[in-house]
Parts: C-alpha cells; sequence; structure tokens
C-alpha cells in the first residue's frame, strides 16, 4: 500500500462497462512527511473518498480485489482513508 492525496476527479463519459458507477480519482502519491512524490495518478474509489483526503491505494491486480467477484479493468485503486497518522 502507498499513502497519496486525492488532488481531483474523473468524468469520463465512455468507459469500459464493468466500470459503471465506479468513481476515478486522480491521486498524488505523498511521502509520509506528507510531500508529494512521484507523478499524479488515475485510480478506482473503493471507500467513498473525497478531494482533499489522504488515502491508501494500491497497484496491480490487487486494485480490482475490492470489486470481487467482477474482474473490472484497473490497475491503481484506493482501499482506505487515513484518519490519522503521526510519524515518531
Amino acid at each position: 500500500m502507498q499513502l497519496a492525496r486525492v488532488i481531483g476527479d474523473v468524468v469520463a463519459t465512455r468507459k469500459d462497462p464493468s466500470l459503471a458507477g465506479m468513481k476515478l480519482l486522480i491521486l498524488q502519491p505523498i511521502t509520509p512527511d506528507r510531500q508529494p512524490t512521484g507523478r499524479p495518478l488515475i485510480a478506482v474509489d473503493s471507500v467513498g473518498a473525497g478531494v482533499g483526503e489522504e488515502v491508501f491505494f494500491v497497484r496491480g491486480k490487487e486494485a480490482s480485489f475490492p470489486f470481487f467477484p467482477l474482474e473490472v479493468p484497473v490497475d491503481a485503486g484506493i482501499v482506505g482513508i487515513v484518519d490519522h497518522w503521526s510519524v515518531g
């Protein structure tokens, strides 16, 4: 899992039928001290996240696991919303 901040959303008038009703969000990966790292990416939302929230996301086949038994064609998925964290 990786940390990211949701920085936007995606509106797609045409997409794979298995993604119907699923929200796509733009993520900016962040470090544990909340600094941006890497390039932004698009992820499917399985937890109801919104713009400005910090989230956990996964990449690869695991991104489709929250939607089982559907096999959605995604390679990044939001799997948790961060309530709080601290670095000691």
